[in-house]
């Protein structure tokens, strides 16, 4: 029988955090929440998930954001509790498995754990869930914050605990506690180890239009290879980090041709995992020293044992999404000064160490000071179809670190909505639940469940297993790429382990698919993103994208008529015939294809414009913003119609010439619907345009049948807006012009439609309004009107909405001013006794008698 307890002073044998497991447990004394924090290395991942096995007979999760961290982890533990891998101790990330029935801690990557709870949200079985690395602020992570806190409202014995290496502990304290009170919190410090810094700036830049120049990545392995060289200590290793696999096997091939007795190694998540596990292991003292280069993934969440020294290049690969195009892609920027700092510290896990950093102190100081959190750059269509399937749609009603960003979400649920997985109030369908059982983005899983059918099981599942990894495509085609994946090389096994995992989620097919086929998979997934040329070059082609979106390519991609785009991404420099994006992944596509895969952004309709005031229209096939064909045409009625609304919403309500009378209608209307509301309609531009019916109707008739705008008289079309029987008193409560006290009526300025604040104004001369006390009030007495008191030149005297204010203090200063300039019109010393008039003294005087 298995024991069931751990050997806690065993396991702990020489890590610092042994220490703190005292107050872990008087933590866990007083709240099933609780935050960790404690340097990399101490041991956290390592003790607090036995402690919790040993406190209860459930099951320990303890979440990883990568799956080769996991699997350290579960390794790791399972070597120092002195038992079988997958018995007492195991693990579960994409594609690979080692756990039992006995298994009482199981490490996870956190997307694993995220649609584990989809099926089982009550985690039965389950006593604890450890989310480690929580400073690195991964999406998945974030987001079981939220749904985890929900899982301890209805199961008070749930233990949660966040661990961190750097992390605003109280911010995460108070998200995963209570209304009443935020989870304690443990704090586990350490002396660290002396750190000398170095700077090794690269006279060459560091990135171009393509990204990492190649002079730069020849500055980095020869930097290396010098500080290797000088290294005292021979049990000491280095650390090289880089952006991306490409930019590590770059530099590896380098170091091991300059530095050839020097066992160079690479890390990250594109090598088979036994590759990955021998770096992690460390080595022997009589083998060579290791040169290990490697990605952000040994950041803080892997401890590579021996290293002493960092070779920092300052770069990273963060998702970027850019909202004006809908895109988001992974983008080669400056790493953070709290990366740069993760990255240092692995040189001082075990002694005094070094780093040396590929930019100078200017450069770095400029660097932003931490990453933004990956739920506020990266594209979140899989997070809301998750959170639609747990009952949240939007991460309504969960306790998030931060909320997911409006507008990415508003894109992702727009992409949810045309997949049919969820429904017009954010709620998954049948459809969505089908999709978020395949591991993968939704259209990926789109492109698995409906591509099978079209072009077999096996073709969408290769197709989807590429897109869905982190395979480089150098040349950025995707059928070159599974061509040669079939045929083997270094990213195959594991390339086929993932078309079989995939296989198991996909319907049975029969049907055999082509490699023409490649194309219609990926439109499939992403069919905003098919793509048609619009212009070539000798530097490549430019595609117009469904979306709108225009992009650039190089290459055997750039003969293609049509395109099938998986990932486009913001320009960072010059790109094929000055297109803002470029194309990094796409398949050649044909046009019967593109009616298949988008039969939804198919249409066939008149469109008209606007050319010198005049209506003409073309009828035109579109997918999407791309047109296919486009011939004039004369329009039936019906049709004129339809085309001039659309135009009109496109192009605003400018297109008309508004004459004095139809825009004095529609600015009282507006001030009544601002002041009352309903039954007076509002007049913003959006209102009408949406419902051009109600009102515009024989105007639209008149453009349909070629009367030009100008001449279109819109006073008789705003006055159909008018409300009945309420229209009865529209003079009364908004007169178009006013009665002042010397006769004369004046027209009321209304204020514009979009000034929303301001008052309607009455410019009159002085001498009208003698006498005159109560400053007039519009509707009912709600609106005050503001006056502009004119000399008899006409020129502005004062502005007041306070008459009897202006009569007892300013008239005087107004009056010594102005008797001297205008001799012959009536200055009086009591404006109150005196008569009003528009006229000159003499003239009056001749009135009077």
């Amino acid at each position: 029988m298995v024991n069931a307890t751990f050997d806690l002073a065993r396991i702990g044998d020489g890590l610092s955090f042994a220490a703190a497991l005292a107050d872990v447990e008087a933590a866990l004394a007083r709240s099933t929440a609780v935050v960790i924090t404690a340097p990399p290395g101490t041991g956290k991942t390592t003790l607090v998930p036995p402690l919790l096995a040993s406190r209860s007979p459930g099951r320990i999760i303890v979440t990883q954001p990568r799956r080769v961290a996991a699997r350290a982890a579960a390794r790791r533990l399972a070597r120092l509790d002195g038992s079988p891998l997958g018995e007492r101790v195991g693990f579960t990330v994409r594609g690979e498995r080692a756990v039992g029935p006995s298994t009482r801690i199981e490490f996870v990557t956190a997307g694993v754990l995220l649609r584990r709870m989809l099926d089982d949200p009550g985690l039965e079985g389950v006593d604890a869930v450890v989310l480690d690395e929580v400073h690195e602020r991964g999406l998945e992570t974030d987001l079981l914050v939220g749904l985890l806190g929900e899982v301890r409202e209805l199961r008070d014995d749930l233990v949660v605990i966040a661990m961190s290496a750097t992390l605003d502990a109280d911010r995460l304290a108070t998200v995963l506690g209570t209304d009443q009170a935020p989870a304690p919190v443990v704090e586990h410090t350490l002396p660290a180890h002396p750190l000398t810094e170095r700077w090794a700036p690269s006279p060459s830049p560091r990135l171009d239009e393509r990204g990492v120049t190649r002079a730069f990545l020849d500055h980095v392995a020869g930097t290396a290879a010098s500080a290797v060289r000088e290294l005292d200590d021979p049990a000491a290793d280095a650390l090289v980090f880089l952006p991306g696999a490409w930019e590590v096997g770059e530099v590896a091939r380098r170091l091991r041709h300059d530095a050839p007795h020097i066992d160079v190694r690479e890390l990250h998540g594109q090598i088979r995992a036994a590759e990955q596990d021998a770096v992690i292991r460390g080595r022997a003292a009589h083998e060579p020293r290791r040169l290990i280069v490697t990605t952000s993934l040994a950041e803080s969440s892997l401890t590579v044992p021996g290293v002493r020294l960092v070779i920092d290049s300052g770069l990273a690969r963060r998702p970027q999404r850019d909202a004006a195009r809908g895109m988001t892609g992974l983008v080669t920027t400056a790493a953070s000064r709290a990366a740069s700092v993760q990255r240092a510290g692995r040189a001082t896990r075990q002694g005094a160490g070094t780093v040396i950093r590929c930019v100078d102190e200017r450069t770095y100081a400029a660097a932003p000071l931490r990453d933004a959190p990956e739920i506020a750059a990266t594209d979140l269509a899989d997070a809301a179809l998750l959170l639609a399937c747990w009952g949240s749609p939007g991460g309504a009603g969960l306790r998030l670190i931060d909320p997911l960003p409006a507008d990415s979400l508003r894109d992702a649920t727009t992409v949810l909505h045309g997949l049919g997985a969820i429904d017009e109030d954010g709620r998954v369908t049948e459809t969505g639940r089908a999709l978020a059982r395949v591991p993968a983005d939704p259209r990926l899983a789109r492109a698995l469940h409906e591509g099978s059918a079209l072009t077999g099981a096996r073709l969408a599942a290769e197709v989807v297993a590429l897109l869905g990894g982190d395979t480089r495509m150098p040349d950025a085609d995707i059928a070159a790429a599974i061509v040669g994946l079939r045929r083997g090389g270094p990213d195959a096994r594991r390339w086929s382990q993932e078309v079989e995992r995939m296989l198991r989620h996909a319907p049975h097919t029969e049907h055999t698919g082509r490699t023409d086929d490649i194309g219609l998979v990926v439109a499939l997934a992403f069919p905003d993103r098919i793509a048609r040329r619009v212009d070539r070059s000798a530097d490549g082609a430019t595609f117009l994208l469904a979306s709108g979106t225009r992009a650039g390519v190089r290459g055997s991609l750039a003969h293609a008529e049509w395109l099938a785009v998986a990932e486009v991404t913001r320009a960072t420099g010059r790109t094929a015939a000055g297109s803002g994006a470029v194309i990094r992944t796409a398949a050649v596509l044909t046009e019967q294809q593109v009616e298949r895969a988008a039969d939804h952004l198919l249409t066939d309709r008149v469109e008209a414009q606007f050319v010198e005031g005049r209506l003409t229209a073309r009828r035109e096939q579109r997918v999407g913003a791309i047109v296919r064909s486009s011939v004039p045409v004369r329009p039936s009625l019906v049709e004129a119609r339809e085309a001039i609304a659309r135009a009109l919403k496109a192009q605003g309500l400018g297109l008309f010439r508004w004459s004095e009378a139809a825009d004095g209608l529609r600015r009282r209307l507006a001030l009544l619907h601002r002041t009352l509301g309903a039954p007076w309609p509002a007049m913003t531009d959006d209102a009408l345009v949406a419902g051009l019916d109600d009102w515009l109707g024989p105007e639209l008739d008149a453009l349909a049948t070629g009367t030009p705008a100008d001449r279109i008289d819109l006073a008789p079309a705003v006055r159909r807006l008018l409300p009945w029987p309420a229209a009865t008193a529209f003079d009364d409560l908004v007169p178009e012009r006013l009665t002042v006290p010397s006769g004369s009526r004046i027209r009321i300025d209304y204020p514009a439609v979009d000034d929303i604040d301001a008052p309607p104004v009455v410019a009159v001369k002085l001498q009208e309004c003698f006498g005159w006390a109560e400053t007039p009030r519009l509707i009912d007495g709600r609106v005050p009107v503001l006056f502009h008191l004119l000399s008899p030149a006409g020129r502005p005297l004062a502005v007041t909405a306070d008459l009897a204010s202006f009569w007892s203090g300013p008239y005087t200063q107004v009056r010594a001013e102005m008797r001297g300039r205008y001799p012959k019109h009536p200055w009086p010393e009591d404006p109150w006794a005196a008569t009003a008039t528009r006229h000159t003294k003499a003239r009056a005087a001749r009135e009077q008698n």
